[in-house]
């Protein structure tokens, strides 16, 4: 095994493929969106709760395939911004996250500028 780095074979890990393309499609999405004030992860995020909530941040960490830290920031900036809203569950352990009126109203007004990002890059794909 050599000591030395090869960087033509490094540059086709895949990992790292995956994740400059992961941060090619959230610039993406995120242009689009920018319009209706929501960031993709945001607008998933919200998308999510229109479906599960109330659910408490172990299980949408769960549902999200996030890890709470990462969930928890998340959701700080849409609390601050009223979409969501965060109460103590019935075991004081838990708390449950619940989708607000702005942020039923904030998806609805992005919903339209996803489904064009989402239609340009399935027609991308060929799909």
């Amino acid at each position: 095994m050599s000591d030395q780095i090869n960087i033509s074979e490094v540059q086709r890990c895949a990992c790292a493929t995956v994740r400059r393309t992961d941060r090619v499609l959230t610039q993406f999405y995120d242009e689009i969106l920018a319009p209706s004030g929501l960031y993709i992860t945001q607008f998933t995020l919200l998308a999510t709760l229109s479906q599960a909530a109330p659910v408490t941040i172990n299980r949408l960490a769960e549902i999200m395939d996030m890890d709470r830290t990462t969930l928890s920031r998340n959701l700080e900036v849409l609390v601050k911004q009223h979409m969501v809203r965060i109460e103590e569950g019935e075991d004081r352990r838990t708390r449950q996250v619940h989708l607000t009126q702005e942020g039923e109203q904030a998806l609805r007004r992005a919903l339209p500028l996803w489904q064009e990002a989402q239609a340009r890059i399935e027609h991308a794909l060929g799909r």
